[in-house]
């Protein structure tokens, strides 16, 4: 599967990473990354486009006549984590770190960049979108929304995420549903404070929070199939100051993951309904502010395929696995593969300590196949694309 060119200049793609991983910048706050990537971009003969999206950078090349289109898709941002590798390359901005990889997508895609620019070996028009702010605000969708598929049409859309602790280099594809919609609901019961010692002339907002925590459990246990998987937590509680007052409210906040549109609705009418029902029945009021963050990421069966193809080619059937059930995790990709055909898959990068830890690391050696891959997914499209 590796490209000899781009493995090549491997040195220079673990200059480019460490560069990144040193200078990382939380959501819509990419400006020297994405200042960075244009640069590159522009230097290797790329029409640059800046700006989608707050942050998000376009480069665009044109071979040929072949009026299909192929988008590639890297994120960018850093994650609020203060760094604990003791790595020379660490983190040079408190409080930020690239705990998730991206500056390692980012390369990746970089290093694809290059070659795709030197070599002669496709004809069609390849838009390679680096995007702001995937975690948690949604850089996707707000590129989606500032027209980037009317600029940049694109007839199928592709992105990767390693994955560490996943043996290094192998590839791991679902058609379908791959990641769940991640929804939040903030919760706030409010009561009558008083004095603890006469609890019977107070709305007590902290029993009532107690009893809507254990309610909310039996919308997954006594309302929906066991099949239809859902994954609810309650993360935090907050009410009162001291032990002997009873507050006169008490604020819960829950996090949603769940797999398909029907079942997101069901849980959102659901988790309302109890609140307001829990809440009159302990004598108090309840106020929800229900948020709908990621939709389901669904991959395009064809387009699924046609990766799954090309990685059985260049890497191997020992290195390419069907996932059997989407992950709970949510990935704004979702709203991209909404608007345009494509997939989202992982990558392997071996052991290593857990994404979103202070402890975590971008495996360079994976750079090279990253691109690598990039590469022939490309090649393989304007010879042989999707059916």
């Amino acid at each position: 599967m590796i490209v000899p060119e781009i493995k090549a200049f491997e040195q220079e793609l673990v200059a480019i990473r460490h560069h990144l991983h040193a200078h990382p910048e939380l959501a819509f706050e990419e400006h020297q990354t994405s200042a960075f990537v244009a640069e590159k971009l522009e230097e290797w003969g790329y029409e640059v486009t800046r700006g989608i999206g707050g942050t998000g950078v376009i480069g665009t090349l044109r071979k040929g006549n072949d009026p299909r289109a192929i988008g590639l898709r890297a994120d960018m941002d850093a994650l609020p984590i203060t760094e604990e590798t003791g790595l020379d390359y660490a983190s040079r901005n408190p409080g930020k770190m690239h705990a998730c990889g991206h500056d390692g997508h980012t390369t990746m895609l970089l290093g694809a960049a290059r070659h795709l620019a030197q070599s002669d070996s496709f004809r069609g028009t390849v838009h390679l979108i680096f995007q702001p702010a995937e975690e948690c605000i949604s850089g996707a969708k707000r590129m989606v929304e500032e027209g980037l598929f009317e600029r940049f049409p694109c007839d199928a859309i592709f992105a990767m995420h390693n994955m560490p602790n996943v043996p290094f280099g192998q590839f791991l594809f679902k058609s379908g549903a791959i990641m769940a919609a991640s929804d939040g609901a903030k919760i706030v019961m409010r009561g009558r404070g008083g004095h603890a010692a006469t609890p019977h002339l107070t709305a007590d907002p902290i029993v009532a929070g107690a009893g809507l925590v254990m309610a909310l459990q039996t919308i997954i246990s006594r309302n929906r199939d066991p099949h239809d998987a859902v994954v609810m937590t309650v993360g935090t509680f907050h009410a009162g100051t001291v032990g002997n007052v009873i507050p006169d409210h008490a604020t819960l906040t829950v996090d949603i993951r769940t797999f398909n549109a029907e079942t997101r609705r069901f849980i959102e009418k659901r988790i309302k309904e109890l609140a307001r029902a829990q809440a009159e029945s302990y004598g108090v009021t309840a106020e929800i502010d229900y948020r709908n963050s990621y939709p389901v990421t669904v991959n395009s069966p064809a387009e699924t395929e046609f990766a799954r193809q090309v990685a059985l080619q260049y890497a191997g059937s020992d290195r390419v696995v069907t996932v059997e059930r989407p992950y709970p995790y949510a990935e704004d990709f979702a709203y991209m593969l909404e608007a345009v055909p494509g997939t989202y898959f992982m990558m392997g990068i071996g052991d290593g300590a857990k994404l979103h830890t202070p402890q975590y690391n971008f495996n360079d050696d994976a750079l090279v196949p990253g691109a690598s891959f990039w590469v022939r997914l490309v090649e393989e499209y304007f010879r042989n694309p999707p059916a």
